[in-house]
Protein backbone atom coordinates (compact mmCIF):
# COMPACT_ATOMS: atom_id res chain seq x y z
CA UNK A 1 0.00 0.00 0.00
CA UNK A 2 1.00 3.54 -1.02
CA UNK A 3 2.56 5.71 2.04
CA UNK A 4 -0.14 9.10 2.54
CA UNK A 5 3.30 11.40 1.44
CA UNK A 6 3.90 9.34 -1.98
CA UNK A 7 0.00 9.19 -2.90
CA UNK A 8 -0.76 12.87 -2.13
CA UNK A 9 2.90 14.42 -3.93
CA UNK A 10 2.57 12.11 -6.56
CA UNK A 11 2.49 14.07 -10.35
CA UNK A 12 1.70 12.19 -13.48
CA UNK A 13 2.66 13.41 -17.40
CA UNK A 14 0.05 14.99 -19.39
CA UNK A 15 2.53 15.62 -22.44
CA UNK A 16 6.13 16.13 -23.59
CA UNK A 17 8.82 13.56 -22.65
CA UNK A 18 11.40 13.16 -19.42
CA UNK A 19 14.40 14.26 -19.75
CA UNK A 20 13.13 17.48 -21.70
CA UNK A 21 10.13 19.69 -21.74
CA UNK A 22 6.79 18.05 -20.04
CA UNK A 23 3.87 19.05 -18.38
CA UNK A 24 2.41 16.83 -15.54
CA UNK A 25 -1.03 17.22 -13.36
CA UNK A 26 -0.62 16.45 -9.44
CA UNK A 27 -3.24 17.23 -6.92
CA UNK A 28 -2.92 19.37 -4.16
CA UNK A 29 -4.18 17.24 -0.82
CA UNK A 30 -6.13 19.55 1.28
CA UNK A 31 -4.14 17.33 4.49
CA UNK A 32 -1.33 19.72 3.90
CA UNK A 33 -2.61 23.09 4.59
CA UNK A 34 -1.67 25.59 7.06
CA UNK A 35 -2.78 28.80 8.10
CA UNK A 36 -3.89 30.59 4.59
CA UNK A 37 -2.51 27.63 1.98
CA UNK A 38 -0.87 24.83 1.04
CA UNK A 39 2.13 24.36 3.46
CA UNK A 40 5.75 25.47 1.10
CA UNK A 41 7.33 22.19 1.63
CA UNK A 42 4.96 20.46 0.39
CA UNK A 43 4.39 22.24 -2.83
CA UNK A 44 8.27 22.05 -2.95
CA UNK A 45 7.92 18.32 -2.98
CA UNK A 46 5.29 17.85 -5.50
CA UNK A 47 6.84 20.48 -7.69
CA UNK A 48 10.37 17.83 -6.96
CA UNK A 49 7.96 15.08 -8.33
CA UNK A 50 7.87 16.05 -11.63
CA UNK A 51 11.95 17.34 -11.62
CA UNK A 52 12.79 13.78 -10.80
CA UNK A 53 11.12 12.41 -13.63
CA UNK A 54 12.54 14.98 -15.84
CA UNK A 55 16.23 15.00 -14.52
CA UNK A 56 15.72 10.79 -13.92
CA UNK A 57 16.22 10.69 -17.05
CA UNK A 58 19.31 11.01 -17.28
CA UNK A 59 20.64 8.93 -13.78
CA UNK A 60 20.17 12.41 -12.27
CA UNK A 61 16.84 11.25 -9.65
CA UNK A 62 17.91 13.16 -6.29
CA UNK A 63 17.39 16.80 -5.23
CA UNK A 64 20.97 18.39 -4.85
CA UNK A 65 20.03 22.38 -4.84
CA UNK A 66 16.14 24.01 -4.89
CA UNK A 67 15.23 27.30 -5.24
CA UNK A 68 11.70 28.33 -5.50
CA UNK A 69 9.84 31.42 -5.05
CA UNK A 70 6.41 31.68 -4.18
CA UNK A 71 4.19 34.06 -5.81
CA UNK A 72 0.66 33.15 -5.17
CA UNK A 73 -0.62 30.88 -2.53
CA UNK A 74 -1.90 27.45 -3.68
CA UNK A 75 -5.19 25.85 -2.70
CA UNK A 76 -6.54 22.36 -2.62
CA UNK A 77 -7.16 20.60 -5.73
CA UNK A 78 -5.64 20.43 -9.04
CA UNK A 79 -2.55 21.86 -10.57
CA UNK A 80 -0.08 21.92 -13.01
CA UNK A 81 3.54 21.52 -13.25
CA UNK A 82 5.34 22.18 -15.95
CA UNK A 83 9.35 21.20 -16.36
CA UNK A 84 11.82 22.32 -18.92
CA UNK A 85 15.68 21.14 -19.26
CA UNK A 86 18.42 23.27 -19.00
CA UNK A 87 21.41 21.20 -18.78
CA UNK A 88 22.42 17.92 -18.51
CA UNK A 89 26.06 17.82 -16.82
CA UNK A 90 27.56 14.65 -15.98
CA UNK A 91 27.07 15.27 -12.35
CA UNK A 92 23.78 17.31 -12.32
CA UNK A 93 20.91 18.27 -14.16
CA UNK A 94 19.13 21.72 -13.56
CA UNK A 95 15.76 22.18 -14.75
CA UNK A 96 13.45 24.72 -14.65
CA UNK A 97 9.72 24.35 -13.18
CA UNK A 98 6.70 26.18 -12.65
CA UNK A 99 2.90 25.07 -11.15
CA UNK A 100 0.18 26.42 -11.81
CA UNK A 101 -3.70 26.42 -10.67
CA UNK A 102 -6.52 27.51 -13.11
CA UNK A 103 -8.12 30.29 -11.18
CA UNK A 104 -11.49 32.56 -13.10
CA UNK A 105 -10.73 31.05 -16.10
CA UNK A 106 -6.70 31.90 -16.27
CA UNK A 107 -3.74 29.86 -15.16
CA UNK A 108 -2.14 31.83 -11.76
CA UNK A 109 1.06 30.60 -10.90
CA UNK A 110 1.61 28.91 -7.83
CA UNK A 111 5.70 28.54 -7.34
CA UNK A 112 7.96 28.45 -9.79
CA UNK A 113 12.01 26.90 -9.15
CA UNK A 114 14.82 26.33 -10.38
CA UNK A 115 16.52 22.63 -9.28
CA UNK A 116 19.56 20.74 -9.96
CA UNK A 117 19.32 17.22 -9.25
CA UNK A 118 21.84 14.64 -9.03
CA UNK A 119 22.55 11.38 -7.84
CA UNK A 120 23.15 10.94 -3.77
CA UNK A 121 24.74 7.20 -4.02
CA UNK A 122 27.66 8.81 -6.10
CA UNK A 123 28.86 11.10 -2.99
CA UNK A 124 32.00 10.17 -1.27
CA UNK A 125 31.89 9.41 2.57
CA UNK A 126 33.92 12.31 3.66
CA UNK A 127 32.35 14.63 6.35
CA UNK A 128 34.45 17.70 7.81
CA UNK A 129 31.76 19.70 9.35
CA UNK A 130 31.50 21.87 12.29
CA UNK A 131 27.96 22.22 12.51
CA UNK A 132 26.31 20.42 15.85
CA UNK A 133 23.87 18.30 15.91
CA UNK A 134 20.73 19.35 18.07
CA UNK A 135 20.69 18.22 21.58
CA UNK A 136 16.93 17.21 21.89
CA UNK A 137 15.45 15.62 24.87
CA UNK A 138 14.55 11.73 24.34
CA UNK A 139 11.32 11.27 22.46
CA UNK A 140 9.36 10.23 24.90
CA UNK A 141 10.17 13.79 26.79
CA UNK A 142 9.25 16.10 23.89
CA UNK A 143 5.56 17.11 23.38
CA UNK A 144 4.13 16.15 20.27
CA UNK A 145 2.08 18.81 18.13
CA UNK A 146 -1.63 16.79 19.32
CA UNK A 147 -1.30 18.37 22.44
CA UNK A 148 -1.02 22.57 20.15
CA UNK A 149 -3.79 24.62 20.83
CA UNK A 150 -7.23 23.58 19.25
CA UNK A 151 -7.78 26.62 17.64
CA UNK A 152 -4.26 26.41 16.18
CA UNK A 153 -4.57 22.56 14.96
CA UNK A 154 -7.87 24.08 13.07
CA UNK A 155 -5.99 25.71 10.69
CA UNK A 156 -2.84 23.33 10.30
CA UNK A 157 -4.36 19.68 9.52
CA UNK A 158 -0.63 19.45 7.94
CA UNK A 159 0.03 18.51 11.61
CA UNK A 160 -1.74 15.08 11.15
CA UNK A 161 0.26 14.02 8.45
CA UNK A 162 3.63 13.27 10.60
CA UNK A 163 4.82 12.73 13.82
CA UNK A 164 6.52 16.11 15.11
CA UNK A 165 7.98 16.00 18.77
CA UNK A 166 9.03 19.25 19.66
CA UNK A 167 11.97 19.94 22.53
CA UNK A 168 10.06 21.19 25.36
CA UNK A 169 11.72 24.35 25.53
CA UNK A 170 10.62 25.80 22.60
CA UNK A 171 6.62 25.15 23.22
CA UNK A 172 6.39 28.20 25.81
CA UNK A 173 4.53 30.45 22.96
CA UNK A 174 1.82 28.26 23.72
CA UNK A 175 1.74 29.02 27.18
CA UNK A 176 1.95 32.70 26.13
CA UNK A 177 5.77 32.35 27.31
CA UNK A 178 7.73 32.14 23.85
CA UNK A 179 11.41 32.26 25.00
CA UNK A 180 12.36 34.68 22.83
CA UNK A 181 15.57 33.19 21.19
CA UNK A 182 14.13 32.71 17.74
CA UNK A 183 14.85 29.07 17.84
CA UNK A 184 12.01 25.77 17.62
CA UNK A 185 13.87 22.31 17.23
CA UNK A 186 12.24 18.78 17.55
CA UNK A 187 11.76 15.39 16.59
CA UNK A 188 10.08 14.59 13.01
CA UNK A 189 8.70 10.95 11.31
CA UNK A 190 6.37 10.94 8.29
CA UNK A 191 3.13 8.43 8.54
CA UNK A 192 3.16 5.45 8.10
CA UNK A 193 6.73 5.36 9.57
CA UNK A 194 7.55 6.11 6.03
CA UNK A 195 11.84 6.47 6.18
CA UNK A 196 13.28 9.29 4.80
CA UNK A 197 13.89 10.15 1.55
CA UNK A 198 15.94 12.88 -0.16
CA UNK A 199 12.62 13.80 -1.86
CA UNK A 200 10.77 14.23 1.55
CA UNK A 201 13.68 16.22 2.95
CA UNK A 202 12.38 18.74 0.75
CA UNK A 203 8.79 19.04 3.03
CA UNK A 204 11.14 18.35 6.61
CA UNK A 205 12.63 21.77 6.24
CA UNK A 206 9.41 23.24 6.45
CA UNK A 207 7.69 21.16 8.95
CA UNK A 208 8.12 22.74 12.17
CA UNK A 209 5.78 25.85 12.94
CA UNK A 210 7.34 28.82 11.78
CA UNK A 211 10.19 30.11 14.53
CA UNK A 212 8.43 33.47 14.69
CA UNK A 213 6.29 31.69 17.25
CA UNK A 214 9.06 31.54 19.96
CA UNK A 215 9.21 35.55 19.41
CA UNK A 216 5.43 35.53 20.37
CA UNK A 217 4.36 35.86 17.15
CA UNK A 218 2.00 33.82 15.87
CA UNK A 219 0.12 32.82 12.86
CA UNK A 220 0.80 31.60 9.38
CA UNK A 221 3.95 33.07 7.91
CA UNK A 222 3.90 32.95 3.90
CA UNK A 223 7.17 31.89 2.52
CA UNK A 224 8.23 33.71 -0.58
CA UNK A 225 12.04 32.01 -1.57
CA UNK A 226 13.00 28.73 0.01
CA UNK A 227 16.36 26.97 -0.78
CA UNK A 228 16.97 23.94 -0.33
CA UNK A 229 20.62 22.12 -0.38
CA UNK A 230 20.20 18.32 0.25
CA UNK A 231 23.95 17.08 1.26
CA UNK A 232 22.89 12.77 1.44
CA UNK A 233 20.96 10.33 1.69
CA UNK A 234 19.09 10.01 5.35
CA UNK A 235 19.68 6.83 7.37
CA UNK A 236 16.02 5.27 8.20
CA UNK A 237 14.71 6.27 11.30
CA UNK A 238 13.66 9.73 13.03
CA UNK A 239 14.91 12.92 11.92
CA UNK A 240 15.94 16.09 13.82
CA UNK A 241 14.30 19.47 13.04
CA UNK A 242 16.01 22.75 14.24
CA UNK A 243 15.33 26.31 12.74
CA UNK A 244 16.40 29.09 13.63
CA UNK A 245 16.18 33.28 13.32
CA UNK A 246 18.79 35.88 13.43
CA UNK A 247 17.20 38.95 11.67
CA UNK A 248 13.67 39.96 12.16
CA UNK A 249 13.08 43.40 10.30
CA UNK A 250 11.24 45.51 8.14
CA UNK A 251 8.11 42.91 8.48
CA UNK A 252 10.32 40.20 6.42
CA UNK A 253 12.32 37.47 8.84
CA UNK A 254 14.46 34.53 7.27
CA UNK A 255 14.64 31.07 8.91
CA UNK A 256 17.45 28.81 8.77
CA UNK A 257 16.89 24.97 8.87
CA UNK A 258 18.81 21.94 9.66
CA UNK A 259 17.78 18.23 9.01
CA UNK A 260 20.08 15.76 10.67
CA UNK A 261 19.64 11.79 10.55
CA UNK A 262 19.15 9.18 12.88
CA UNK A 263 23.29 8.18 11.93
CA UNK A 264 23.67 11.79 13.26
CA UNK A 265 24.77 13.33 10.06
CA UNK A 266 23.58 16.71 8.40
CA UNK A 267 21.34 15.73 5.28
CA UNK A 268 19.59 18.84 4.22
CA UNK A 269 19.93 22.23 4.77
CA UNK A 270 17.26 25.60 4.18
CA UNK A 271 16.77 29.17 4.30
CA UNK A 272 13.85 31.11 3.47
CA UNK A 273 12.61 34.56 3.74
CA UNK A 274 9.08 34.89 5.02
CA UNK A 275 6.56 37.49 5.88
CA UNK A 276 5.98 38.27 9.67
CA UNK A 277 2.62 36.77 10.81
CA UNK A 278 0.08 39.30 11.46
CA UNK A 279 -0.12 40.50 14.80
CA UNK A 280 -3.54 40.53 14.82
Amino acid sequence: MQCEFDRTTAVSRRSGEPGRQATYDAVLDPGWVVGGGVNGGYLLSVLGAAVAETSGAFGHPDPFIVTAHYLSASRPGPATVSTSLLRNGRSLSTVAATMTQEQDGADVPRLTALASYGDLHGLTDEVATTAEEPDLPRREQCVHTSAAPEDFRRTAPLLDRFDLLVDPGCVGWALGEPSGRGMLQGWFRLNDEREPDPQSLLLAVDALPPVTFDLGLIGWAPTLELTVHVRARPAPGWLKLRHATRNVAGGYFEEDCEVWDAAGRLVAQSRQLARMPRRD
